[in-house]
């Protein structure tokens, strides 16, 4: 009977995973006060690329690239700065061994304004506007780094 319940919890939990990475993306294109969760699922990435998990690594894919066909943004911008972040700057943030939250947070942080710095040279380069650059992106910042602490 204990097999059974175990089964159900990881069942139910991987159904509440899998609804939040197909649905919520679309839910951010109609409510567009949405956090977007770019900088957690980028970490999520980088995480399952540093412990070696292979579901975290699927989830945080298949969420940024659902995000970034539901809202138009530029196909694997969010990928591709992630796995920069993760050459570049998380060698120097794994410095931080003891203090997990000041990595996490930092890393967030330098996640979220990477990826907004290239969607800002991407619309100048090729003369579009995918994203304005408004309170709304502070705001969804803030909440980002709000879950990783919580998290």
């Amino acid at each position: 009977m204990n097999h059974f319940f175990k089964f159900l919890e990881v069942s139910l939990l991987w159904l509440g995973i899998a609804l939040f990475v197909f649905f919520y993306p679309m839910l951010i294109s109609f409510y567009v006060f949405f956090p977007l969760l770019i900088g957690l699922m980028s970490y999520l990435l980088i995480e399952g690329i540093e412990k070696e998990k292979l579901s975290y690594i699927l989830v945080a894919v298949v969420y940024l690239l659902n995000l970034e066909v539901n809202l138009s943004l530029p196909l694997l911008l969010a990928f591709i700065s992630a796995l920069l972040f993760y050459l570049l700057f998380y060698p120097a943030l794994s410095q931080f061994k003891r203090c997990y939250m000041c990595k996490s947070l930092l890393s967030v942080l330098i996640l979220d304004l990477m990826y907004f710095a290239w969607l800002v040279l991407y619309g100048f380069i090729f003369e579009t506007q995918s994203i304005t650059l408004d309170s709304i992106l502070m705001y969804s910042l803030l909440v980002d780094m709000l879950v990783v602490t919580l998290l």
